[in-house]
C-alpha cells in the first residue's frame, strides 16, 4: 500500500534529507518499517517445526514415564499418552 503524497510533486533527495534533519532537530520520533526478522525459507521453517515437535514428543514420553503410580489414570496421563500415540511419520516424510 502506497503512502499518500505530501506535496504536489515528489521531493528531491536534498528536500527529503532536509526534512529528515529538521525532524531530528525537533526531536520527532522516527517511524521506520522493518522487514520481518525471520528470513528462513518455508522449507527451513517446516524442518525446524518438525524438529521442535520431535523434541517435544521426546519430552512428553519422558514425562509420561516419570509419572507416579497415583497419576497413571489421570487426565494428564491420558493427554500425554494421546500425544505419544500420534503418528508423526507423515510429517517427518515431508521434511
Amino acid at each position: 500500500m502506497l503512502r499518500p503524497s505530501i506535496g504536489a510533486k515528489p521531493m528531491t533527495t536534498a528536500e527529503r534529507q532536509a526534512r529528515y534533519r529538521a525532524a531530528r532537530a525537533a526531536s520527532t520520533p522516527a517511524i521506520r518499517t522493518h522487514r520481518p526478522a525471520d528470513h528462513r525459507s518455508r522449507a527451513r521453517r517446516w524442518l525446524d517445526t518438525v524438529a521442535a515437535l520431535v523434541d517435544l514428543e521426546v519430552e512428553y514420553v519422558a514425562w509420561l514415564e516419570a509419572l507416579p503410580a497415583n497419576l497413571r489414570d489421570s487426565a494428564t496421563a491420558d493427554a500425554l499418552q494421546a500425544i505419544c500415540d500420534l503418528d508423526r511419520t507423515a510429517a517427518r516424510l515431508r521434511s
